[in-house]
């Protein structure tokens, strides 16, 4: 296991975290005690079977969700016992998600969802926003796309879509759902580099679940979990 570097230097800190929930009487333990470090500008692939408790952890590390007990903090600043509206600022500023089922707003073009962060999280002129936006739509392939609605997209080009709504706020930090989960190999493939592409443009830390070992290889250290724990976290040393 390589050593990470010293916890101050961290944009992501993960402390003793645990999920447990109810099944019916009986509680489930899906996440046992996590500890991770993560620094500025990493790529980091969190891999495992389905149930491992990746999606989980990615879901806390979004303040989503709530940790039995631990906590995770962003630079610095603990996000997992915050009243929502003090959580909602620090997400909103903080933090680019992309879904695997891309959740776009069906009454919005793409230019519009691409807008919404900004909108919500950015103090700017409207013009700035707009030029951003169509910006990011341009370098993901989609400039003759940006008035149309989701439904008049394809599946590649609605995740190009999430895509770039997440980076538009500029937030330090991307997380990423199993962003090619609902995508052919080809689709798939122009996503991922179109991720690492923003990450090394933008310097933005990327932290993505993943089930598929040949997009993990691309991250710069593999964090893989088994039964709630991380078994291994490692470089992958293949960017």
């Amino acid at each position: 296991m390589h050593a990470r570097q010293d916890l101050s230097e961290a944009i992501v800190e993960v402390r003793g975290l645990t999920r447990v929930i109810q099944n019916g009487d009986r509680s489930v333990e899906i996440l046992r005690g996590i500890n991770l470090s993560i620094s500025a500008g990493e790529v980091v692939a969190i891999m495992g079977a389905s149930g491992s408790g990746k999606s989980t952890l990615l879901g806390l590390l979004a303040g989503l969700d709530t940790p039995t007990s631990g906590e995770v903090l962003l630079s610095g600043t603990s996000i997992s016992y915050l009243a929502e509206d003090a959580l909602a600022k620090i997400r909103g500023k903080q933090i680019g998600f992309v879904f695997q089922s891309y959740q776009l707003i069906p009454t919005l073009t793409a230019l519009e969802n691409v807008l919404l962060p900004y909108e919500l999280n950015v103090s700017g002129e409207e013009r700035d926003g707009v030029a951003r936006a169509r910006q990011l739509l341009t370098a993901v392939g989609l400039a003759e796309r940006m008035h149309h609605y989701p439904v008049q997209l394809s599946g590649g080009e609605q995740q190009r879509v999430a895509l770039a709504r997440a980076f538009v706020a500029r937030p330090p930090i991307v997380l990423a759902d199993e962003p090619t989960g609902n995508l052919d190999t080809a689709n798939g493939e122009h996503i991922l580099n179109l991720l690492l592409a923003l990450n090394r443009e933008q310097g933005t830390t990327l932290i993505l679940v993943t089930h598929d070992a040949a997009i993990a290889q691309h991250a710069s250290r593999i964090v893989t979990m088994r039964d709630g724990v991380v078994v291994s976290d490692n470089a992958a040393g293949a960017r």
